[in-house]
């Protein structure tokens, strides 16, 4: 199926280019994904723009969103503006592919940088089809999705593999398995990771994300609270399981590493950042990929409607947990309360004060 192509995730902080420079000028990244929404609003430099003409001429460049947001109940203007502004940055340069995150980002209030979770229910599979179809409707490439790291209850992990094959199945997309999103799930709900693996459709897998990450105390003096922050190295556990992934993933093409651009901010990190793409970068030449033919894909014809999809009653669940979250309320009173598309009673008190924490980081007032 032919050897997957090693790449970074491409940041614009100077302690980020100052790192990654050596395997630059080595050639050693072979494709560059680049967060082509976190610059909508932003001026490229010019060494950064050079770069990414660089790679998209040569075929080598991916594009990766972020605040899409593809389970949000309401269409806005917000999402309207993003997707236009996606077909400018198409006509700018060529990406080989696109992906987004699993999860809703309330907006109204709350410039949230994360997506939360939604349960597998009909009517969020729905909307979540139908702004799927119109990212796919916008460019003429590949569309997929990448699994999410934050869970509130087993049941949710468990199941997300079959959300995503079902949310998928009608654009030909496919799936990003970030590897690290699933040994927080495994870590923090106590399942082994090749468990969880292989409830995904790993034909479906295009890509593999591989980062670092930091640990929360537990309130409740349990255990740790893994978290998904992009600011250390690759876990052993992750590079134990790689081998085995990447044999079972027939149609993959590339294995991206990624780490925030702030936090490789001393010499020693560093070092440590490049030991790891070297580790990654061995197992992969090591590893037997056969011959076969990786699956073609061909845009589908997807019919939807003129006017977005939304539901009311979701989006008023979705502003309300955001909001509860953000204020504070106490577990209990979110595990009690009465949501439709929520299985709240199901949620992990642990989990429930880990969304507080991380909704607070993004919204400090």
């Amino acid at each position: 199926m032919g050897k997957p192509l090693l790449g970074l995730s491409m940041m614009a902080e100077a302690e980020f280019v100052s790192a990654v420079l050596p395997l630059l000028q080595s050639n050693s990244v072979e494709v560059l994904e680049w967060s082509f929404d976190t610059f909508y609003n932003v001026e490229e430099p010019d060494w950064l723009s050079e770069l990414l003409d660089f790679y998209s001429e040569n075929n080598r460049l991916i594009g990766h969103g972020v605040y899409y947001s593809l389970f949000d109940a309401r269409w806005t203007d917000r999402q309207e503006i993003w997707l236009k502004k996606l077909q400018k940055e198409f006509r700018k340069r060529n990406y080989n592919h696109i992906t987004e995150h699993f999860g809703f980002m309330n907006t109204e209030n709350f410039h949230q940088g994360v997506p939360l979770p939604v349960s597998l229910h009909p009517k969020t599979l729905k909307i979540g089809k139908d702004r799927l179809y119109r990212l796919q409707d916008a460019v003429q490439v590949p569309v997929g999705i990448e699994n999410l790291a934050f869970s509130f209850s087993l049941d949710d992990v468990m199941e997300q593999g079959v959300f995503l094959d079902k949310l998928t199945e009608d654009t030909d997309g496919f799936l990003i398995l970030d590897l690290h999103n699933i040994y927080c799930q495994s870590f923090n709900f106590e399942v082994e990771m090749q468990e969880i693996i292989k409830l995904y459709p790993l034909d479906k897998v295009k890509e593999i994300h591989l980062s670092g990450g930091s640990w929360q105390e537990s309130v409740y003096g349990k255990t740790l609270v893994r978290r998904d922050t992009h600011d250390d190295i690759i876990p052993e556990d992750i590079l134990f399981v790689l081998p085995s992934i990447l044999s079972q993933c027939k149609n993959l093409e590339y294995v991206i590493i990624e780490r925030l651009g702030n936090t490789i901010n001393t010499d020693e990190k560093k070092k440590n950042f490049l030991d790891d793409f070297t580790k990654v970068k061995n197992l992969i030449d090591s590893s037997d990929f056969g011959t076969e033919n990786k699956d073609p894909w061909t845009k589908k014809e997807v019919r939807f409607s003129e006017n977005p999809l939304e539901d009311l009653m979701l989006h008023e669940e979705q502003t309300l947990l955001t909001k509860l979250l953000f204020d504070n309320a106490g577990p209990e009173s979110i595990k009690n309360h009465d949501f439709h598309y929520f299985k709240t009673k199901n949620w992990d008190p642990e989990m429930i004060l880990t969304a507080q924490n991380i909704i607070k980081k993004w919204n400090p007032y």
